[in-house]
């Protein structure tokens, strides 16, 4: 197994589209990325400790590559939007890759540049130092399968990026390929 870190907004909306992806193991949210210890949501989302709301992705590199993770990403999250993704505004939502080795690293800038060709605008996510991770609190894992299917925000913002994993990617989404 290896391991992924992404911050693409809202971590409820990437955690949902990553646990759909077949070869990944584990998404967990998270916060990562700034200068306060063990910080809470509460002061995440209030902007001021520097911390992105990510997620970890466990995957098995023989059924899904990290190639493949960072163009779901790009696909599935607005890359050109500075500190935001649709309402969600603030660095707390910044569109940044935390890579775990040189090899990653790599990709991602690789990654950036691939996946230009396809944004009418310049691609602002940041390749960031890895840096410790926080989990975030119990009721924010596993969101849109429970709570996150009565949230109004979720219902909005959720099913559309599931969409789109499952017609761009459709042989790397777990929902995709058990409706074929």
């Amino acid at each position: 197994m290896e391991t992924a870190t992404f911050a693409g907004g809202c971590f409820w909306c990437t955690e949902a589209v990553f646990k759909d992806v077949i070869g990944v193991e584990r998404v967990e949210s998270g916060y990562i990325g700034g200068h306060l210890p063990n910080p809470t949501y509460k002061q995440v989302c209030g902007g001021d400790t520097g911390h992105a709301e990510a997620i970890r992705v466990t995957y098995d590199p023989a059924q899904v590559s990290y190639h493949d993770l960072l163009d779901i990403f790009f696909a599935t999250h607005d890359p050109t939007q500075l500190n935001r993704q649709g309402n969600d505004v603030g660095t707390q939502y910044r569109s940044a890759i935390f890579p775990h080795d040189d090899a990653q690293k790599a990709a991602a800038e690789a990654a950036i540049v691939r996946n230009s060709e396809t944004w009418p605008a310049k691609i602002v996510t940041t390749i960031e130092p890895l840096a410790q991770w926080y989990p975030a609190e119990d009721y924010h894992q596993e969101y849109w399968d429970g709570e996150g299917q009565r949230n109004p925000y979720c219902l909005a913002v959720i099913p559309p990026k599931l969409q789109k994993l499952r017609k761009s990617f459709a042989a790397r989404s777990k929902a995709a390929t058990t409706d074929a």
